[in-house]
């Protein structure tokens, strides 16, 4: 069949803000009639001096750091070692004609810097920006510290030095573009030097991409870009939907692939994946069939990407198949360098831990699925946190895994037949599940199709391909909790987690006694609300959603999850902005953890101008 473009970007989004509650409780009684003054005292004598108390933190502090243009999520959010902080606006409204010092408009992705600040210096007590409120102030990023800087925007061709443009998207031959991507995601800087290195983002769209730009600053702080590339994926069959990431702790970007898998709740594999009507009538999955002439195979896509040798002419991305196929939002990976913890951006999602074979490399090991136990007796966001133990669903290698994903290769539109899936089935899972729980005997098939089965594993001998490349309902059915709602970004910061577990002193100026994973949850709803399962929380958060914490133990594990800082009330009688409180958080995307301890957040809100916070825990 002829492959099909891909659709326009739609540029409207739902704009919001977030919303808080405060009560205050009292008793209110009659006053008394006022009695006879008595006479005043002698003056008693002037006691010792009491020592000075210790200096107060100011705990529970958000601090509004910068704002994004209308239309506009806070993403890409990463701080180097050096104190400079990486973000971007993602999809500003096209509206936006407002210029400033970087003489651009802020109307299509940018990516850029504050310059001339050090964020691992700030001080304790901080200034808040203030809500925008002029046409200026609304159409371009503003800041409380430092001043931005634009490093490059959508099919820009930074000054001659990358002609096919910044963020464009080319099928795997490179001849053809498919489209202009106009959302930057996750940022990751690899350092060459003192002030120099390259500059990994993410292009979140069908198909996905991600570019390098090799940055460096002068003597006043002032950061260029040397040079250009987008990253070539062809060598992994392309890449789909690359939304947030991390660097792991050995220098290498992970890429996350999210929104490819295209699957709900309760079920697998969309079986229409192939279907022409379908691909007709869904740019986005017109975009995946358009990467290639050769039939496009859906369990190419889905996975954490690893970008090997990412300072050399020619970076090598490696899919990581190990770590499971789903909506990933992103991975990191803990100071022992085998244990990563990847978050599923869904609903009805999973906490997903993997843990590797082999120190610094991600290439075999045994991924888990979290299970959740709600505090007894509590509902409200707040205060309800989650007891956590892990279910084992199955160990693997990349190797192993590549042979089964390449069995779903060739297969074409015309082998679409309504009603049948050319795919895995939720029957070919649940039995999967059943074999697991049986102690994996030899000799049992998958499901044939006339119950249920999909066509390329039908009645054929049982293996573990479910738990990675249909990762989600694999962990449901042994019993892991599949109730997330828009599960985002995990941050930790490395030093803090190392000096917490070893003891050895890291981090300057404060001794770490324990350390925290962080996670951004988007908004509290749907599965994460509904009564049943696992999470039942109240309503009252909803859409503002709000960042959890889970202390990590001694062997890198996580057995506890508690909420940090919440949204406020969701007024869902009121109607944009109202619902949510500005001053307090709207559906936190990402985190960041930053040496000292503190928090920042980058918001994907209901608001006009979505706000990156500082949040003090302390």
């Amino acid at each position: 069949m002829k492959l099909l473009q891909t659709q326009a970007l739609s540029k409207a989004i739902v704009l919001a803000m977030t919303a808080s509650l405060l009560a205050a409780c009292g008793s209110e009684s009659d006053d008394g009639e006022n009695g006879v003054a008595g006479s005043s005292g002698a003056p008693g004598e002037i006691g010792p001096q009491g020592e000075q108390g210790e200096k107060g933190t100011g705990a529970g502090i958000l601090t509004r750091i910068a704002t994004v243009p209308a239309g506009a999520e806070v993403t890409g959010i990463f701080l180097t070692e050096e104190g400079d902080l990486f973000f971007n606006a993602q999809h500003p409204a096209s509206s936006n004609i407002e210029t400033d010092a970087n003489a651009l408009a802020y109307n299509t992705g940018t990516v850029g810097v504050l310059e001339g600040i050090n964020f691992n210096e700030l001080p304790n007590h901080l200034v808040s920006l203030p809500v925008p409120s002029s046409d200026y102030e609304r159409q371009t990023i503003q800041s409380a510290y430092g001043q931005y800087k634009v490093l490059g925007q959508t099919a820009s061709d930074l000054g001659g030095k990358l002609p096919k443009g910044l963020g464009t998207i080319y099928n795997l031959a490179g001849d053809t573009e498919i489209f202009e991507n106009h959302m930057p995601d996750f940022n990751g800087f690899i350092p060459t030097g003192e002030g120099k290195g390259y500059l990994f983002t993410n292009w979140e769209l069908f198909p996905g991409g991600m570019s390098r730009m090799n940055i460096a600053k002068d003597a006043q702080g002032k950061w260029s870009v040397l040079d250009a590339m987008m990253v070539d994926f062809a060598a992994v069959n392309g890449t789909g939907a690359n939304c947030f990431g991390s660097v792991s702790p050995w220098n290498t970007p992970l890429t996350s692939e999210e929104w490819v898998v295209n699957t709900s709740v309760d079920s697998t594999t969309n079986a229409s994946w192939n279907d022409p009507a379908e691909i007709a009538d869904d740019g986005l999955l017109a975009g995946m069939w358009a990467l290639s002439e050769n039939a496009s195979n859906p369990y190419d896509f889905g996975y954490i990407i690893e970008i090997m040798n990412p300072t050399s002419a020619a970076p090598v991305p490696v899919k990581h198949f190990t770590i499971g196929r789903y909506e990933h939002e992103n991975s990191v990976v803990m100071p022992d360098r085998k244990t990563v913890y990847s978050s599923q951006d869904d609903t009805g999602g999973v906490l997903f831990k993997f843990i590797a074979d082999n120190a610094e490399d991600l290439s075999s090991g045994t991924l888990f699925g979290a299970k959740l136990n709600q505090d007894a007796g509590l509902s409200d966001p707040a205060v309800t946190g989650f007891d956590v133990t892990w279910v084992e669903l199955a160990s693997g290698n990349n190797a192993q895994i590549a042979t089964w994903i390449n069995e779903f290769n060739g297969i074409g539109t015309d082998q679409f037949v309504e009603g049948e899936s050319s795919y895995m089935t939720m029957a070919d899972v649940i039995a999967w599940a059943d074999w697991v729980r049986a102690g994996r005997p030899a000799g049992t098939k998958y499901p044939t199709l006339a119950n249920g089965g999909g066509k390329v594993t039908a009645d054929k001998p049982m293996d573990d391909r479910a738990a990675f490349l249909e990762s989600r309902q694999a962990a449901r059915q042994l019993g892991a909790t599949a109730e997330w709602r828009k599960l985002e970004g995990i941050s930790i910061h490395q030093a803090r987690v190392e000096e917490a577990i070893t003891g050895n002193d890291l981090v300057a100026d404060e001794v770490v006694k324990a350390a925290y994973m962080y996670i951004g949850i988007a908004d509290l709803d749907k599965t994460m609300i509904d009564d049943e399962g696992d999470m039942q929380l109240s309503n009252r958060v909803k859409d503002c959603g709000g960042v959890y914490r889970a202390k990590i133990e001694n062997d890198y594990s996580l057995t506890r999850i508690e909420p940090v800082v919440m949204g406020a009330t969701y007024r869902s009688s009121l109607d944009g902005a109202e619902r949510c409180d500005v001053e307090n958080l709207s559906q936190p995307d990402n985190v960041v953890v930053m040496k000292d301890g503190r928090i920042l957040i980058g918001e994907d809100g209901f608001q006009e101008n979505n706000t990156l916070w500082m949040y003090d825990p302390r």
